[in-house]
This record gives C-alpha cells, structure tokens and sequence, in this order.
C-alpha cells in the first residue's frame, strides 16, 4: 500500500529538478500526477529553465511506474491557465487531492542594482504563482472538502540572503500566504503547509550563476558548489541535497501521518538553521 493510494497530485514547475522529483515520489506511492510547466526562459532568468523535452522525460518516467499522468504547458503567472490545468487533470483523473506549489526560479543582484523586471518577475513567480496555484485548485478541494496543499519555499524564507532580496522577499511572503490558506481552509478540511529547502541540486543551482556565487567569483565549477555545501548544514557529511530529500518531505505532509498537521514551516536543511554563522567578509 502507498502513502498516496487513490490521489491525484498537482506540481507546478514539474519538469525536472525538484518538481520531477515530487512527481516521481508520489506517483511510487501510488498517486497519478499533474504536472504544469512554463517550459521556456524568462526575461530576466540568467540559467537555462526546463524545456518541453524535460517535461517528456517526466511524463515518461511516471508512466513507467505505472501511473497516470497529465502534463501542460503552463505559466504560474497566468491564472487562466492554471485554471485550464486543474480543469483537465479533474476531467482526466477525477479529482485533485495535492497541490505542491513548486515552480520558481532564482536570481542575483543587489537590492539597489535590482531593475523593476527583476523585481516584479521574482515576486511574480515565487510568491503569486504560489497564490495563484493555490486559488486554481481551492474550489475543487473545498467542494470535496479535503486536500493538501503544499508551498515550496526556501530557508531564504526563514533568513535573509544576501544578493537577492527580491528572492527572499518572495520567499518570505510565502510563509504568510501559507498560514492564511491554512486558517481559512482549515474549516474545510484543507490543510497547508510550508518547506524550506536548504541547499539542493537542481538546474536553479548547477549552473554558471551558482558556480560563480559559490567560488566567490568567475570561473566557478560544480566542484566549488559541492564544498560550499560541506559547510553549509550542521550535519556530518551534509552537502547539497538531492531534490527527492525535499520530495520526501512533502509526501509526509500530504499523507495521513500529517493528517493533523496545518500551517506549518518545515525546514529541510541538514541542519543549517541552527548555526549561528560567521562573517565571512568583516569590514573594518
């Protein structure tokens, strides 16, 4: 017997990295799966996102599970077609009993070299995105009257990151969204809650942006995100995560041992939190 037995789960931003990961967890425990993709580059997005291919690769890895799934195109920015999503995962499946709002992307500057595109993008993606997911499939999940929702946000959720406030803005504001979801679908048996990942692999992460941040300038490799990971958690042998420790998370949230859990932040970050870090640059 699988921990999601007879549901069906939506993700958004399901192509590949953390969202496959969440796709492929539950479906092998035995949910049939939605996922939803913008599947192109957006303007202010240095690294190369997911593509329709990766969504194939998705698609194709759930089904050799044996489970169905529905894949569209779609943008987190637009509620129309999220709505369109929902509306066919209900009529190819039957229901939507999980939402992990997952999509998001990340980016880097200065809060005060940051353009108005770089802004509104970020806080467009990460946080609306998130509501906008959440109002797609609330309808349905108060007419059943049960459901679990699940917001992906970020130990930048929980603390500040410097280089992009726009990115912990965002993040932060999703721990607010998920506590009012909570509270008024609480009543209706929707329960909500919040992870925050630490530093995992994904394509957010291994590229030239992170590579640079991580070795402290130019010419950074995967090498250098592997050692700044090393000092990363407060765990023996911590790193950067693999995306299915996140996924795993949310399937215990979305599954009956959670049945009495709403309205929670739950990090997942080896440890990180507890630290209470160092200056890594002291001005004098």
């Amino acid at each position: 017997m699988g921990m999601l037995d007879g549901k069906v789960v939506l993700v958004t931003g399901g192509s590949r990295g953390q969202g496959r990961a969440h796709a492929l967890t539950s479906a092998r425990e035995g949910a049939d799966i939605v996922i939803v993709d913008v599947a192109e580059n957006l303007p202010t997005v240095t690294y190369p996102m997911a593509r329709t291919d990766d969504m194939t690769a998705t698609v194709e890895a759930v089904e050799a599970l044996g489970r169905r799934i529905v894949a569209m195109e779609a943008d987190v920015r637009d509620q129309a077609q999220l709505d369109a999503a929902v509306a066919r995962g209900i009529a190819d499946l039957g229901q939507i009993d999980v939402l992990i709002a997952n999509a998001g992307i990340w980016t880097q500057a200065p809060f005060y070299e940051l353009t108005d595109d770089q802004w509104e993008e970020m806080i467009d993606v990460n946080l609306s995105g998130v509501w906008r997911s959440a109002k797609a499939v609330a309808p349905h999940m108060i007419e059943r009257n049960s459901g679990s929702i699940v917001m992906i946000s970020s130990v930048n959720g929980l603390e500040p990151g410097p280089n992009f406030a726009h990115y912990t803005a965002a993040k932060h504001g999703v721990v607010g969204l998920m506590k009012t979801v909570a509270l008024e679908l609480a009543p209706h048996g929707i329960r909500c809650n919040s992870i925050h990942p630490g530093a995992v692999r994904s394509g957010m992460t291994e590229n030239q942006m992170a590579f640079d941040m991580y070795a402290g300038g130019p010419g950074g490799t995967i090498d250098d995100l592997i050692k700044a990971g090393k000092h990363y958690g407060a765990l023996k042998g911590s790193t950067f995560m693999a995306p299915e420790t996140i996924a795993n998370a949310a399937l215990f949230l979305n599954s009956e041992l959670a049945s009495s859990i709403t309205g929670i932040t739950l990090p997942v970050e080896a440890g990180h939190l507890l630290m209470a870090g160092v200056n890594v640059s002291p001005v004098d």
